[in-house]
């Protein structure tokens, strides 16, 4: 009895040391991913945010690195003590998160508040400042176009691609889905076999076409190559989503009266949405980012695109105004970064489930 009695007052002490010890364990672990994640994130946001510090700070071609920082020292800090306030409870971790955010902008316009100004970002309103510019640099050359004309051009090339691929891809992805046809494991192999060739070996072939069809320096032609290029795989994609959905589901439709395409468009669509919003997306982001076929492809400076602008802006006028380069970079990024952050939330929901072969 006195044995039993000394074991059970002996019980708890053993138990709240390997709680604390898991506790500590547990707190240690999330330290380590979180300070694992800032670090590897670091390579990829700072020259991001030196681009943006340096925009909105540098002045007449001086660039001042104290400013960036002072930055990232004050955003560091910011993400360690918003780190910190999501381990509250939910009440006390919004007002938490409220705080560390007016710090973090108290201390910014404190530090780099006084250096910041919108000069760099004249190129808006000025149409001849690139000229004048070059001018100062000693560059000669033809006159460059308006930014807002690359800009035009570059919303209409990203924007006819993504209408083209979302529509091409997801009736493709629906025939070859649900439809039983002669060589469709043929077709679904070719579509990832010619996904997996390089773009750049067709560059000539692709000029020869585009000059012998008169589509060579036009929008048109290279909205037709980068679709051809981005189908197969948009096309694939669709295809595990419409395999996720049951075809029960279609079939109830039809049975109530519904036709084929009434059940496509009322039934099947609302459920591969999310896989409609993705590969519109990744269609966007490819046509805005294009460099090299444009670069081959678009010829007269009229149809420029913000690619083409911004590498030409960078050649001439880099060791002159590194503000105004830093100025058009990020006006260049800021319909990609405007569309990542309305439509994230349908991309971290996005899974390509049940596809069969």
């Amino acid at each position: 009895m006195a044995a039993h009695t000394t074991a059970a007052a002996a019980g708890p002490a053993p138990w709240s040391a390997l709680a604390a010890r898991a506790r500590v364990r547990r707190r240690a672990t999330a330290a380590a991913l979180y300070g694992a994640l800032i670090a590897s994130a670091l390579p990829v946001l700072v020259p991001y945010l030196w681009m943006v510090t340096i925009s909105l700070s540098a002045t007449s071609g001086t660039v001042d690195t104290s400013i960036l920082w002072q930055t990232v020292a004050v955003l560091l800090a910011a993400a360690g003590l918003g780190v910190a306030a999501g381990r509250l409870r939910p009440r006390r971790r919004r007002a938490a998160y409220g705080i560390v955010a007016a710090g973090a902008l108290i201390s910014l316009g404190y530090l780099v508040g006084p250096a910041l100004h919108g000069d760099n970002y004249r190129f808006l309103w000025n149409p001849n400042l690139i000229e004048e510019v070059r001018g100062v640099s000693g560059v000669g050359g033809q006159q460059f176009p308006w930014v807002w004309t690359a800009f035009g051009n570059s919303l209409l090339l990203a924007g006819l691609q993504t209408a083209i691929v979302v529509v091409v891809a997801t009736l493709a992805g629906y025939g070859v889905s649900r439809f039983a046809f002669a060589g469709r494991e043929r077709a679904l192999q070719t579509l990832l076999v010619l996904h997996a060739f390089p773009a750049m070996t067709l560059i000539i072939p692709i000029f020869l076409m585009l000059h012998w069809v008169g589509l060579l320096d036009t929008i048109v032609g290279v909205v037709l190559v980068i679709c051809t290029l981005e189908l197969p795989f948009a096309i694939f994609i669709m295809k595990g989503f419409f395999d996720a959905v049951p075809w029960e589901i279609e079939m109830s439709a039809l049975t109530d009266g519904a036709t084929r395409r009434q059940a496509f468009v009322w039934v099947v669509l609302p459920h591969v949405r999310v896989g409609v919003i993705a590969i519109a997306i990744f269609a966007f982001i490819k046509g805005w980012e294009e460099y090299v076929f444009v670069a081959t492809l678009l010829l007269d400076k009229s149809n420029w695109v913000m690619s083409l602008y911004l590498f030409w802006v960078a050649d001439d006028i880099m060791g002159v105004d590194y503000g105004i380069v830093a100025a058009v970079g990020v006006f260049y990024m800021l319909p990609t970064t405007v569309l990542y952050v309305f439509t994230q939330k349908h991309l971290t929901q996005m899974t390509v489930g049940g596809i069969r072969g």
